[in-house]
């Protein structure tokens, strides 16, 4: 009895965890031969290296007036391996809280005897957005693109990011349904800043202000979280294809 397979577009089965190598000026996936011959059912392509397949194209974002970063664009990455009319993704990040560091959430300072510390700027909801984007697409988490071993990223203002997962995201053929974050934190209280907080990430994602929710929540004065010792946030996302 013979049984006839479906062609599988290249790429369609690799998974979605690519190796990333780093260069002072760009990040680029490369993807091991293995996994080309696995998707593409033992038929390699030529690749321009011998032992990976590496994307070239590159984007620029700019983090201010003087300061840019490139970031290679990665083929795997523009595409999701299924289309689907919409994709859900879950961001979590953490950061301990140390006087002498600035409190930035949502690319907002917020006024606080002790702030993030961190690689970067240490903006915990923009992290975690970034993550619930690249994680509805299926991509690498945010420590992976944009690693705290590369000196790059010390103290890069936490919006490169973002407008690196929108960019991923718009590429991908999809666009933000909405967004719902919960912060969580003993102190400071941040009802005086939510909504400056929630127009600046609706700003970033290019977004409109009514599909962007966010919460604050206390600790109830236990473990880290409680004891202002440190600052959580949770995001989903809703991506919906155009």
């Amino acid at each position: 009895m013979t049984m006839s397979m479906a062609a599988t577009p290249l790429y369609a089965s690799i998974p979605l965890k690519p190796s990333i190598s780093i260069s002072n000026k760009s990040i680029s996936y490369s993807l091991p031969l293995s996994h080309i011959a696995a998707a593409n059912h033992g038929n390699l392509v030529s690749p321009s290296s011998p032992h990976s397949l590496q994307a070239t194209s590159k984007t620029c974002i700019s983090a201010s007036s003087t300061t840019a970063f490139e970031v290679d664009r990665a083929p795997v990455a523009a595409s999701p391996s299924k289309s689907l009319p919409f994709r859900v993704g879950h961001g979590f990040d953490l950061h301990r809280l140390e006087p002498g560091y600035p409190l930035i959430i949502g690319g907002i300072n917020i006024p606080h005897e002790r702030g993030c510390e961190a690689h970067s700027d240490g903006d915990v909801l923009l992290h975690c957005v970034v993550d619930a984007i690249l994680g509805a697409l299926g991509l690498p988490d945010i420590g992976q693109i944009f690693p705290d071993s590369d000196p790059k990223w010390k103290g890069a203002p936490s919006s490169v990011f973002i407008k690196e997962a929108v960019r991923l995201m718009h590429e991908a053929g999809y666009e933000l349904g909405n967004l719902d974050a919960t912060l969580i934190l003993q102190r400071p209280k941040l009802s005086p800043h939510k909504e400056a907080i929630r127009a600046n990430l609706s700003e970033l994602l290019g977004a409109d202000l009514s599909v962007v929710n966010l919460k604050a929540k206390t600790h109830e004065k236990v473990d880290s979280l409680g004891e202002n010792r440190s600052i959580a946030a949770h995001t989903v996302v809703l991506l919906m294809r155009k």
